[in-house]
């Protein structure tokens, strides 16, 4: 890599003059670009070539000298140096200004850096700025006060009376003087004395202003600095002219705004040479400031500076901002070369590690491997004729071809890649045609379909790259889901419809009841026709007879399903597929795991051909009790429609009442419709099996369509009677729409919510990598089933799974150790934990991210087992990021919906995705639930129309509570409430939660209340992704009181740093700060973040920036974020210093033979 790559930390501050001075190859003297007639650079002008080097390699302006061995050489002529053109993007150049102007960041943003400094308020600061008011800089021996501001004929005024004897002035000139008179040391006394005496508003000035000082105290910036006088000027080949075909010229705005500058400020120096009025100059000055506020920020202050078209310019701040700035779009994303992208088809064929690489493009990407080989094996003479050959693409080419994608992996991609699963490494296999050819079980990860969906290719070129994309990204090292620990391949559609119609069992089949020797005889038997697929037969196997049919056997013998895991002697669905691919894969490891599921994808699609299972529109049976049903029901209706028409019951119930009977009798319909059902019908087998569809369906097929939502979502009581078999009425058709069209519209937003929810969770988890084995904590969480009154949300075992216990587990009966302390809970030992905890009540503790005392990161033991393997996680796992894609990846599968439980008032209780975010961004919830404080009993009382609820404690402390009107009250009278309970019922506001129950109680209630949301849809997350963002949430804590510690009152600082802070000071004998925790969003916490870098490139760029040049930040690259903008390896997997060294052995040299040991 280059030597510019090598640093370690790296450090943002205020530019004094001097330095902008040193950085400079010459001044920028005239405005103008290039020469019309020659397209050359003009002499001083803003692409000069004296100043930024010369636009054409090794010449220089007029000529005299040209070639490389002139390098070097300053040219006596025009003053142009010698040397390569690209030094034009990087000299810099600058700009002398007649006068000083302020810089826009510092004295526009909030809060304004210049007024905190100066103790003025912005407005009065806007004044001074811009040429409107006078202010006293020195006050001499009048009754003026310093810093007071004076209007023109006040000035005048004073000026009369007093003469000479005070100083004032306006313009950035007279605030730098004021800047320059500043002694921070002597303010940062003042104002934490003043601290101590002052209390409300005043106070809170006290610390923002304290918090500047010190900034520029520790940082070693002058506040003079946040006044510029000299404007560098950024190199010409980041702000291009070009010419257009018309022979026109397309700029970079910037060109015109440092145009401006240069104009104004040339137009200023000529004023004051030949002694303008004060007004005219003053005038320009304010023209001047303009300018280079446009420069910086344009838009900021007043109105933006805009060109043709009426379209504002944009400005240096703009360049980095946003989705198009220089951050997202050229640092943390780039385009690549050796990359192709084409539509994608099925390949049955392939093996689970292989894809269809279309030859011509397989050439392509390849060029420079096969022109070498060309070269190696004497076809072509030097590396100029191999390319002739390739670009000629002749016959001994292909061979090439082949020989050179031998084992050379390579990298496919489909967008939107959610999760890590979206791209993966395959070996190409040259196939005819234009199209990439994918193997089918690795749709599910990609969430590929072929109706269209394109796929991009990505060469691997170095020799680690290549091992890294084989051993670690191959598709058959990726089987298990790293969400859950699922398997992501198991067999879909046409390959489980195959498996089930093998091995299910027709009753009354050809040959039922033959009894056969061995699998050979019964196969051969099939073969001939003497018995069917699906008949039961008897075979012997292993020394006994077991009942069976030929296709199980078939299904057994052919996928070959592994003889460690015994005979599958049952019907096969998807469910059943996908246990036994989790446990082949847990017991046989992937090479095995990936060899069977070809197997089975292979008899899949084989017997799904012969079965040809299809629907004709005879299959959808109507069941014949359809019309009783619906009779009966609309008697039912009648008579409540009669009591609500003598008024015997509301609106409110009459239509709660209407809903529940056809609810009831859409589902007593579908039951009917379910038994009728033969279990050989297509449908029913397609549903039963899992290959597509499900009851839902069939029931909207062939029974009834049922109840519709209207387009504000609330409930239609008319149901939609008929199915799809008999047809729709016309109002029945339109009543459907509302529901189709709605869902169409969530589905286009949840995608954009989803996407940016996964952007903000990547951010504030970025930096989160398992940095050491064990952290040595001695605290853990004790784990308990998550229920929602009786239904579980999340079972134990899917909670303790491959966590590692805090202490010993012990039988509480026989006192056996189940599990020894620092030991992960596997599949073999969790029955008995299990058992412990139900049927003795045993609490057991586990590690947990949100315990764990690494500093930058999290240790192996608090993560415990990687799910995406099975094993426990190494060390360089990027854990932060895979839980980000864990959460975000499935929010598309959240419904966008507010359900409005029928209609009932002010119970509107957000669910699905918007409730994800509620919890990630700690904001206060809608429908907020009343908490106690304290524990105790519960009285409750009713007032004036408001109910009252009373927590009375054992040491007799009374709270009381009003209930909102209209909330529903969730505690009985002389009930027992622990603190942190819910009185009402709603969500709870976590900041309240956090102050009642502490960091433990908020950390469990956002664990539980995010899982409660994906469960409901049926998605299943690991607990821990989901802790590692509540981690992040509540890395700050708020200093409330600094004590001899040097931290402010009211900042936010990261544990360890506070804790740090403080044993430091403990040390010396002083007295430790106190402070309490915060929970932070995380959008919060992202820009919170000690790295200025992986904040600026996530939101408010420039906020990030300004804050991080005063406090003369230092970003230490621990995340992987800065470390991709720097274009460093990140530092996580192999790009971790530890692996860093690591050499591969190429197989000659070694005398064993064996694998490729690569850590």
């Amino acid at each position: 890599m280059l030597d510019l790559n090598n640093f370690d930390r790296l450090r943002i501050g205020l530019a004094s003059p001097e330095q902008i001075r040193s950085w400079s190859s010459g001044e920028v003297k005239k405005p103008e670009t290039i020469n019309y007639r020659t397209l050359k650079p003009e002499r001083d002008g803003l692409f000069c070539e004296k100043i930024f080097g010369p636009t054409r390699d090794w010449e220089c302006h007029c000529g005299k000298y040209k070639r490389v061995r002139y390098k070097g050489i300053v040219c006596d002529r025009c003053g142009v140096e010698v040397t390569r053109s690209k030094v034009r993007r990087e000299r810099l150049g600058h700009i002398e200004l007649a006068a000083p102007v302020s810089h826009i960041w510092y004295f526009k943003g909030i809060p304004s850096r210049m007024g905190l400094m100066l103790d003025m308020s912005p407005r009065a600061l806007e004044k001074v700025l811009y040429f409107v008011s006078y202010v006293v800089i020195d006050p001499g021996e009048t009754p003026l006060m310093k810093k007071q501001l004076l209007t023109e004929t006040e000035y005048r005024e004073y000026r009369e009376k007093y003469g000479n004897k005070f100083q004032a002035g306006m313009g950035a000139e007279a605030i730098k003087k004021l800047l320059e008179e500043i002694d921070l040391d002597k303010l940062a006394e003042e104002l934490r004395r003043e601290l101590k005496e002052v209390s409300g508003q005043r106070k809170v000035r006290a610390i923002r202003r304290l918090e500047v000082v010190e900034a520029f105290r520790k940082s070693g910036n002058r506040p003079e600095w946040m006044i510029l006088e000299v404007i560098p000027v950024i190199p010409p080949e980041l702000r291009p002219m070009v010419q257009l075909d018309g022979g026109r010229f397309a700029t970079s705005d910037l060109n015109d705004l440092y145009r401006r500058v240069i104009n104004r400020n040339n137009r200023l120096k000529r004023l004051l040479d030949l002694g303008a009025p004060d007004i005219i100059v003053r005038n320009e000055k304010r023209m001047l400031q303009e300018a280079v506020d446009a420069l910086i920020d344009n838009g900021r202050r007043g109105r933006p500076v805009t060109g043709p078209g009426n379209r504002p310019l944009k400005s240096l701040s703009d360049m980095l901002k946003g989705k198009q700035g220089r951050f997202r779009q050229n640092l943390l994303g780039k385009r690549v070369d050796y990359s192709g992208r084409s539509v994608i088809v099925v390949g049955p064929e392939l093996k689970m590690h292989q894809c269809g690489l279309p030859k011509e493009m397989a050439l392509e990407l390849f060029k420079p491997f096969v022109m070498k080989r060309l070269v190696d094996k004497g076809f072509a003479h030097n590396i100029k004729s191999a390319k002739r050959m390739v670009e000629r693409v002749r016959n001994e080419v292909w061979d090439v071809l082949e020989e050179v994608i031998k084992e050379h992996p390579v990298l496919l991609n489909r967008a939107p890649t959610l999760h890590r699963l979206g791209i993966q490494a395959f070996e190409p296999v040259l196939v005819e045609g234009r199209a990439l050819q994918i193997h089918p079980l690795v749709c599910t990860a990609y969430n590929a379909d072929f109706d269209g969906d394109q796929m991009a290719v990505h060469v691997p070129l170095s020799a680690e790259a290549q091992a890294e994309a084989r051993l670690l990204m191959l598709s058959t090292h990726n089987i298990l889901n790293p969400k859950d620990g699922r398997p992501v391949v198991t067999p879909t559609q046409d390959m489980v419809i195959g498996c089930y119609y093998l091995t299910v069992i027709k009753p009354g089949a050809k040959g039922e009841g033959k009894i056969f020797l061995n699998y050979e005889e019964a196969y051969l038997a099939y073969l001939h026709g003497a018995i069917d697929l699906q008949a039961k037969i008897k075979v012997r196997m292993n020394g006994e007879l077991v009942e069976t049919t030929v296709g199980r056997l078939i299904f057994n013998k052919e996928a070959p399903i592994p003889e460690e895991l015994g005979f599958y002697n049952c019907e096969v669905n998807k469910k059943v597929l996908g246990e036994i691919v989790a446990r082949c894969y847990r017991e046989l490891g992937h090479a095995t795991t990936a060899k069977m599921l070809d197997g089975i994808k292979r008899l899949g699609f084989s017997y799904a051909t012969k079965a040809g299972i299809t629907i004709g529109i005879t299959d959808i049976d109507v069941p014949t009790n359809k019309q009783a049903i619906l009779e009966e029901a609309e008697a039912e209706v009648e008579k409540v429609e009669q009591q609500f028409r003598r008024g015997l019951i509301s609106e409110e119930e009459r239509y709660q009442k209407v809903i529940g009977i056809w609810n009831r009798t859409t589902d007593r319909v579908t039951q009917a419709l379910l038994e009728k059902l033969d279990k050989f019908n297509p449908v029913y087998m397609m549903a039963h099996s899992g290959a597509r569809g499900n009851v839902q369906q069939i029931r909207q097929l062939a029974g009834m369509r049922g109840l519709m939502a209207d387009p504000s979502g609330r409930i239609i009581d008319l149901p939609i009677k008929a199915n799809f078999r008999e047809g729709l009425t016309v109002l029945e058709y339109f009543i459907s729409t509302h529901g189709a069209r709605k869902g169409l519209a969530d589905t286009a937003l949840r995608t954009a919510d989803s996407g940016y929810l996964t952007r903000r969770l990547v951010d504030v988890a970025q930096d989160v990598i398992v940095r050491e084995e064990d952290c040595g904590t001695t605290e853990g969480i004790f784990i308990e089933e998550f229920r929602d009154g009786n239904e579980v949300i999340e079972r134990l075992e899917e909670r303790i799974l491959g966590r590692f216990a805090l202490q010993d587990v012990v039988h509480p009966e026989t006192g056996k150790v189940i599990v020894k302390a620092n030991e992960e809970i596997d599949e073999n030992k969790l029955p008995e934990v299990i058992e412990a905890i139900k049927r003795y009540n045993a609490k057991v503790a586990i590690r947990s991210v949100l315990t764990c005392k690494t500093r930058y990161g999290v240790c192996a033991k608090c993560y415990g087992r990687n799910l995406a393997t099975g094993y426990p996680v190494e060390i360089g796992e990027a854990v932060g990021i895979i839980a980000a894609q864990s959460i975000g990846e499935p929010g598309t599968q959240l419904t966008m919906r507010t359900f409005h439980t029928g209609g009932v008032a002010g119970e509107d209780i957000t669910q699905g995705l918007p409730r994800v975010e509620e919890l990630f961004e700690a904001r206060k919830p809608k429908g907020q639930a009343v908490i106690t404080e304290i524990g105790g009993i519960v009285h409750i009382s009713e007032g004036k129309g408001r109910k009252e609820i009373q927590v009375v404690s054992e040491d007799g402390e009374k709270r009381s509570y009003q209930v909102p009107y209209g909330s529903r009250i969730k505690v009985k009278e002389g009930m027992h409430v622990e603190p942190g309970d819910e009185l009402t019922e709603g969500s709870i506001n976590p900041h309240d939660l956090l102050k009642v129950k502490g960091v433990r109680g908020v950390q469990l209630y956002l664990l539980q209340e995010v899982q409660r949301v994906y469960r409901m849809q049926g998605v299943e997350i690991n607990d821990k992704h989901i802790e590692v963002m509540i981690r992040q949430m509540l890395r700050k804590v708020k200093v409330e009181d600094p004590g001899d510690t040097s931290l402010l009152p009211g900042g936010l600082y990261d544990v360890f740093e506070f804790e740090d802070e403080n044993a430091r000071v403990e040390k010396l004998g002083g007295r430790p700060g106190t402070a309490r925790p915060v929970l932070l969003g995380i959008t919060k916490a992202s820009l919170a973040t000690d790295s200025f870098l992986s904040a600026a490139s996530f939101q408010e760029t420039t906020r990030v920036l300004t804050e991080a040049a005063i406090k003369g930040k230092v970003d230490l690259l621990m995340g992987l974020k800065e470390n991709v903008i720097i274009g460093k390896l990140i530092p996580a997997g192999t790009g971790m210093s530890r692996y860093r060294n690591i050499k591969i052995i190429p197989p000659e040299a070694r005398e064993g033979e064996g694998a490729v040991a690569v850590k």
